[in-house]
């Protein structure tokens, strides 16, 4: 005989902790099946309706604020285009056209 056989036999069920979410199953070492299993429990996120409230309207400052810093990206997003354009027709100027550029098609 075994020496596991020994062991399973004394001990017919355990429980085994889930790391991630920290359920608990009971496992039959015999058949090595779930036999129960048991949800966590979640804890509360707001102790009470003020609390809540005020995590509410922090929520909403916090987005107030995300939509004006993305209101004025966009007042100054024509500006910052405008500038790479005007940058991209002086480049274009300096370097003078050469006419088609060779495509790897036509060196074969």
């Amino acid at each position: 005989m075994r020496y596991d056989s020994r062991v399973a036999k004394r001990e017919s069920n355990f429980d085994v902790t889930c790391p991630c979410c920290g359920a608990v199953m009971k496992i039959d070492a015999s058949t090595r099946a779930v036999i129960s299993h048991t949800a966590p429990v979640k804890p509360r996120m707001f102790n009470d309706m003020e609390e809540a409230a005020r995590a509410m309207k922090e929520q909403d400052s916090r987005r107030e604020s995300i939509f004006r810093q993305s209101v004025e990206a966009q007042k100054h997003a024509s500006d910052v285009l405008e500038k790479k354009f005007q940058e991209a027709v002086k480049k274009a100027k300096e370097t003078p056209d050469t006419g088609r550029p060779i495509r790897d098609f036509d060196l074969d």
